[in-house]
Formats: structure tokens, C-alpha cells, sequence
């Protein structure tokens, strides 16, 4: 992928991680009893945030000063 394509697919995660936090935000406010729904929310939001993390250390390399 060039660097171009990873920015696009990183704007796009970053998108579907906030959509799923307001959705587990509203399931919470709303007093959701399906604890398994959230749970896979939750499950999928992290796996995001692992993706996220690996697309930003990509095209930001740590700087040894």
C-alpha cells in the first residue's frame, strides 16, 4: 500500500472506532441489558485501536535523538 492509501484507510478506522464508541456509549445510556453486544463492541474497538496504532507507527517512525 502506498502512504497515500494507509492515510485514507486510517481516516477510515478512525471513523469506525468513534462510530462504535458512540454506539457503546448509547447501549450504556439507554440500559442495555445485552452485556454479549457490548462485549463484542468493545472487542472490535480495540482491535481497531490495535490497527490504528500499527497504520500511525508506520508513517510516524520513532526519531532516535
Amino acid at each position: 500500500m502506498t502512504e497515500e492509501e494507509l492515510r485514507k484507510r486510517l481516516e477510515i478506522l478512525k471513523i469506525e472506532h468513534r462510530d462504535l464508541d458512540a454506539a457503546i456509549d448509547a447501549l450504556g445510556a439507554a440500559g442495555s441489558t445485552d452485556q454479549l453486544q457490548i462485549a463484542r463492541l468493545k472487542k472490535r474497538k480495540l482491535a481497531l485501536k490495535d490497527q490504528i496504532a500499527q497504520i500511525e507507527d508506520y508513517l510516524i517512525p520513532d526519531i532516535i535523538a
